[in-house]
């Protein structure tokens, strides 16, 4: 099984998930979403004879470029794991504060180009890599650590906030069900930190918890400065990713402010 987090969620919050039998899932599989320590352990519950794993890659890729083995699920939640074993990664314009650069990805599962797009071609597979368009760092076990997708990057004043990053540590939240975070337009800042949130099914959100937790996880310049309770599921495309474009446009920011 491979899905995003939320539908794992949704799954084995069923009232009739165990009765169902699950003894032949040998593989329980996410990507495309930061998910809490907290969702993997059910995950391993839901599914006590499957392996869980992170995957990334993209449609350039043909398939996962990255993985993050059963062994480490939980207490590595923020990471996107290790290359494939025939993946090559790199970072392009690293940032010597953070070690974060843009993620370049060489092998043999990767397209060689877009179907009548030469211009496009040329500018993402410069030098026989990929550039992905994803911010990320690699520490030094080789864990890879996607931070946000290039264009989404909220600069406050001056500060570089990666949005994956926030979304990770807030996605632990107490109520949280899932979590998108996007610039926030500010006249002095340029941009804010905004958070929309939707809440577990069946619970309303603490803010005020909900920020308390941001605060022990990020620093202050990260914490969201708004949070929109969404009522609904954030809007996502046929892969499963987040359409941030409709969030911006649908988000009310005037709702709660920190």
């Amino acid at each position: 099984m491979t899905t995003v987090p939320a539908i794992f969620w949704l799954a084995i919050s069923q009232k009739e998930f165990s009765a169902v039998d699950v003894s032949g899932v040998r593989f329980a599989t996410y990507g495309g979403a930061p998910i809490a320590p907290d969702l993997v352990q059910a995950i391993k519950r839901g599914f006590p004879s499957a392996k869980v794993g992170n995957g990334f890659g993209l449609s350039e890729t043909s398939s996962i470029s990255t993985f993050l083995p059963h062994e480490y699920a939980d207490t590595h939640a923020d990471s996107v794991g290790f290359p494939a074993p025939v993946v090559d990664l790199d970072l392009a314009d690293v940032d010597r504060a953070t070690g974060v650069g843009e993620l370049l990805i060489r092998g043999g599962h990767v397209v060689q180009g877009y179907w009548n797009k030469p211009e496009a071609t040329a500018e993402a597979f410069a030098g026989g890599w990929l550039r992905t368009g994803d911010l990320a760092r690699i520490d030094d076990e080789g864990f890879t650590y996607i931070v946000d997708r290039a264009k989404d990057m909220i600069n406050r004043g001056g500060e570089n906030v990666y949005c994956v990053e926030v979304e990770n540590a807030l996605a632990a939240a107490p109520g949280v069900f899932e979590v998108a975070v996007i610039g926030v337009p500010d006249q002095m800042m340029g941009e804010k930190v905004g958070a929309v949130v939707v809440a577990t099914p069946g619970t309303e959100l603490d803010v005020e918890a909900f920020l308390a937790h941001a605060r022990t996880r990020l620093a202050d310049f990260k914490v969201p400065q708004f949070v929109a309770v969404r009522p609904g599921a954030l809007p996502r495309n046929p892969g499963g990713k987040v359409l941030k474009p409709v969030l911006r446009t649908e988000t009310d920011w005037t709702a709660v402010r920190r």
